[in-house]
């Protein structure tokens, strides 16, 4: 009867020793798994943060431009402007009299 018992035991632990094999082996595959989901999202994520940089960059790159063509309508104002009032002081009627001109009237 012991070898019997000694049967039933071994068997018991050659299936418990498959069972856990089996479950290392699953465990395994699924942190492989995990690593490579956690590998792609970081590569989405580190794609979308240089898209996104990019843009960025795109975007104070035209801010910069409309700021310097903005800033050269001002000055050009500011020359017209000037023009203009040295115009409208120094424009004089025929009978000596102040002529001035504001809005392109008299």
């Amino acid at each position: 009867m012991s070898m019997r018992i000694k049967a039933v035991v071994d068997r018991f632990v050659e299936e418990l020793k498959e069972a856990l094999d089996a479950d290392i082996q699953d465990r395994i595959m699924k942190e492989r798994e995990m690593q490579s989901y956690i590998q792609e999202r970081e590569r989405e994520v580190s794609e979308r943060e240089a898209a996104w940089k990019a843009e960025l960059s795109r975007r104070e790159a035209e801010i910069a431009r409309q700021e310097a063509r903005l800033k050269t309508e001002k000055e050009n104002l500011e020359k017209e402007k000037g023009v203009l009032m040295g115009t409208a002081s120094n424009q004089d009627n025929q009978d000596g009299a102040l002529e001035i001109t504001v809005s392109g009237e008299k």
